[in-house]
């Protein structure tokens, strides 16, 4: 079995908000699984929510750009915030972002083995490495999205935490509706969600979220249990899917909701098609 840290027991701690020597016990019975260690604690009843997003160590920035077919999304890593607010990584960054949106590389080894556009004779991964010479630290290009533009969509862009949290949202049915979507993205960063809609759920995790509705009514008629699980589920998927969500302005609405009555006023039906919600040093 996994050695059980002090680390660990914290970690659990800061999930789940339950005490110490609960957490403990939890990750004993998980044998040290993290997140069968959660299980544990939700099926005693003691976790009632959890967070999805632990402490995380990497520090860093992200940032867009775009032009009228592209918008870029990319974050650098570095080790510490202070590095990270250095205006050397930003430019950096800035470099990445304006590079990306002329080559729009394939995928991000490519776009590091590309000439750097400012000095053809080093690639960016060389830049970066000069980067990491001035700066005393690793610097790492952590992840690059490109987002095609369809003409009928509106691109809303949120940045939040001077770019620690960016939410990208992309509302179908106008190309005018930018505002609309940009509301979507503030919503989208304050409330976390995982999914777009119920459907998007993978199966294994709604079993998960099943097995552990369950196993807090036992002992009850079959058609009652059913019914409470039934209503667990539905509120799971209420606070994990965007258009379900309570639109964080309007708690009399769902985002699906204020969707669209702003339809309505524009005279066209709005959809959501896809969101990003990128944190720093996310998995």
């Amino acid at each position: 079995m996994k050695d059980i840290t002090a680390d660990m027991i914290k970690t659990l701690r800061e999930r789940t908000g339950v005490a110490m020597g609960k957490c403990k016990e939890a990750l004993v019975l998980a044998e040290g699984d993290m997140e069968k260690a959660i299980d544990v604690l939700r099926k005693a009843g003691m976790a009632a929510g959890v967070k999805k997003e632990g402490r995380e160590a990497k520090e860093g920035l992200i940032l867009t750009g775009e032009d009228k077919n592209i918008l870029v999304i990319a974050e650098a890593n570095a080790e510490t915030d202070f590095v990270a607010q250095n205006d050397r990584f930003k430019h950096f960054l800035h470099d990445v972002v304006k590079q990306a949106l002329e080559t729009k590389p394939a995928s991000l080894t490519d776009f590091l083995n590309q000439p750097y556009y400012k000095d053809k004779s080093i690639t960016i991964d060389q830049y970066r490495n000069l980067v990491i010479q001035a700066l005393g630290e690793n610097i790492q290009l952590r992840r690059l999205e490109l987002i095609h533009k369809h003409p009928n969509s509106s691109y809303g862009i949120y940045s939040h935490m001077g770019g620690k949290l960016v939410v990208v949202v992309e509302v179908q049915g106008a190309a005018d509706q930018d505002s609309v979507a940009k509301e979507i993205a503030m919503h989208a960063a304050a409330e976390s969600p995982d999914y777009l809609k119920p459907e998007e759920i993978p199966a294994q995790v709604k079993a998960r979220e099943e097995e552990i509705a369950r196993s807090q009514v036992q002992g009850k008629p079959t058609n009652i249990v059913d019914k409470i699980v039934a209503g667990k589920i539905k509120a799971f998927e209420d606070q994990v899917c965007l258009i379900n969500q309570k639109y964080v302005k309007d708690n009399t609405l769902t985002v699906q909701q204020f969707l669209e009555a702003c339809g309505k006023k524009v005279g066209k039906p709005l959809s959501i098609h896809c969101f990003w919600r990128w944190k720093v040093g996310q998995s």
